[in-house]
């Protein structure tokens, strides 16, 4: 199909459902104003919408993100504010915290957003409930030891050791308040979005799968983060998530005033787009950078001399020219810099494809006529899976491997869907040696529970708790009850990992990218780059 004729169905199935736009390209920055309609073109809506195993898509985190609240918000530094609770209290060692929520907050089906139900969802956040198939949240403390509802607006919460990243991962957006009635539902009622009851300023008016959700303003909603300097009901009264899988025809829909918002357009359009008017958005976010976790089970990867030339071989400064635009920030660690704790270990893992090249004939990798390097018959080769969650994904890794082969290696790509993707494509398999990170994070203190298998952890670069100094760096960061100290431990860990090579870092990220008409304003985003429209109105 031609994308004129592809744009043309976008077109009429949205003037169908009366979602076309009026004169869009005249929007002015006057005063906030009630009404209107948006419609946000998105890539894709994923496969389920069971809340704990959905909440973290980056397509389905929009969705959320309007229809529930979280206990804190967090802004683009990571820092922690009030919202559903209205303060906290934590003791000396923070194994122990209190919650005070807000009064009078209520599920859109009308039940209290109290204690209780603050409970139930830290229980299923924590936990999951395997016997249902149902998942913990990822990144959530494995500290977490119980919560007891002290009274109706009080939550007390134990952990086992110390966890300062308690309050700010309340932020994140997997930890999104649901009503305790959606969670005890079967799972397949859950995938139901409309069984999904939220407290958010929005609720589900209509869904289909894999195309659109549509999702009406909440009249009685006034519980909003003092944060976001607005309260009472959203402004634009409905917003409408369509499913256009296409990048291009999502892109000429806003221009050409069919929609209002854009999803992942490419990022060397974006500079183009602002000079004829459109608002564009690349808003940073806190976690980890755009990269490679190695699985150090995989030959040759087990050789932390190829894992270095790997990591030195990859050349940042052309893919950044290459793919994106000329203010990307290259990578300085394996966390982005804005995360308060990160430091610049760039040195670690610069560009140096001699330097690589003598690292592989060390290891006993010897270039044939062909130039693919060989060792006792075998190819010195390296899968690519390109992570559908990342636009620029695809571009990057043809490019890499470009790079990669100049240096010896038989590079092979294989790209898959999201759905397919999700299914295949996992941390520590044997047939995935080099698994493409794009993934969020509120605070440093998670980072340490993610790189081995200590504490349930998910043990990113399949080393269990073989390197004792990477397993006493990351427990340390993880149970710290000193921010001071814990900063001193995370520079240690991020050069430890560099120097090890477990992690190939590659750029910056800001993964979700926005093309918007300026008929638009007011939009905000937080701390894990999720465009908010319940500050935003249509002029």
């Amino acid at each position: 199909m031609t994308t004129s004729r592809m744009l043309a169905i976008v077109a009429a199935a949205l003037l169908a459902s009366g979602c076309a736009g009026g004169a869009a390209q005249s929007g002015t920055s006057g005063p906030p104003r009630d009404g209107g309609d948006l419609t946000f073109l998105i890539d894709s809506l994923g496969d389920t919408w069971i809340p704990n195993n959905s909440a973290i898509s980056s397509f389905q985190g929009h969705i959320w993100g309007h229809v529930t609240d979280k206990l804190v918000y967090v802004d683009e530094q990571g820092t922690p504010s009030p919202w559903i609770a209205e303060s906290w209290d934590q003791n000396a060692d923070a194994t122990e915290f209190t919650l005070h929520l807000r009064g009078g907050v209520t599920f859109s089906d009308g039940t209290p957003l109290d204690a209780a139900a603050v409970v139930a969802n830290l229980d299923i956040w924590s936990a999951g409930d395997p016997a249902r198939g149902i998942n913990p949240i990822g990144l959530f403390p494995k500290t977490y030891e119980g919560a007891e509802a002290v009274d109706a607006t009080t939550v007390r919460v134990r952990f086992t050791s110390p966890t300062l990243g308690f309050i700010p991962t309340l932020g994140y957006h997997g930890s999104i308040l649901i009503s305790p009635k959606s969670l005890a539902l079967p799972p397949d009622q859950q995938a139901d979005l409309s069984e999904d009851i939220g407290s958010g300023p929005y609720v589900v008016e209509s869904w289909k799968e894999d195309d659109s959700v549509v999702l009406r303003k909440r009249p009685d909603y006034n519980w909003a983060p003092a944060a976001l300097g607005h309260q009472g009901p959203a402004r634009i009264e409905t917003l409408t998530y369509k499913v256009v899988s296409e990048q291009q025809v999502r892109t000429s829909s806003v221009v050409s005033n069919q929609a209002d918002v854009a999803y992942n357009p490419s990022p060397k359009e974006l500079a183009t787009f602002k000079a004829q008017g459109f608002t564009v958005a690349a808003p940073r976010y806190l976690g980890f950078v755009n990269g490679y976790a190695i699985n150090t089970k995989v030959a040759p990867f087990d050789d932390v001399r190829v894992r270095q030339a790997l990591q030195r071989g990859v050349n940042r400064d052309e893919i950044l020219s290459t793919v994106y635009a000329d203010d990307w920030l290259p990578a300085e660690s394996f966390i982005q810099s804005n995360v308060p704790g990160a430091t610049d270990h760039r040195a670690t893992f610069a560009y140096d494809p001699a330097q690589a090249e003598s690292l592989l004939e060390q290891s006993g990798w010897a270039k044939g006529p062909d130039g693919v390097r060989t060792r006792n018959g075998e190819k010195l080769a390296i899968t690519l899976h390109p992570n559908p969650y990342l636009a620029t994904s695809e571009a990057i890794d043809e490019l890499v491997a470009q790079q990669l082969r100049t240096i010896g290696f038989d590079v092979d790509i294989q790209t898959f869907d999201v759905v397919t993707y999700g299914e295949r494509v996992k941390v520590k398999s044997p047939a995935v040696p080099a698994y493409e990170v794009t993934r969020s994070f509120i605070d440093a203190g998670t980072v340490g529970g993610v790189l081995t298998d200590a504490n349930k952890g998910e043990d990113w670069f399949n080393v269990q708790q073989s390197d004792t100094r990477l397993v006493e760096l990351a427990t340390g960061v993880a149970g710290a009850s000193d921010p001071a100290a814990r900063n001193a431990l995370l520079d240690e860990l991020q050069g430890y990992v560099l120097e090890q090579a477990y992690f190939v870092p590659l750029t910056q990220i800001a993964q979700r990218l926005y093309l918007q008409s300026p008929r638009v304003q007011g939009i905000s985003y937080n701390g894990v780059a999720y465009a908010n429209f319940y500050t935003a109105w249509i002029s």
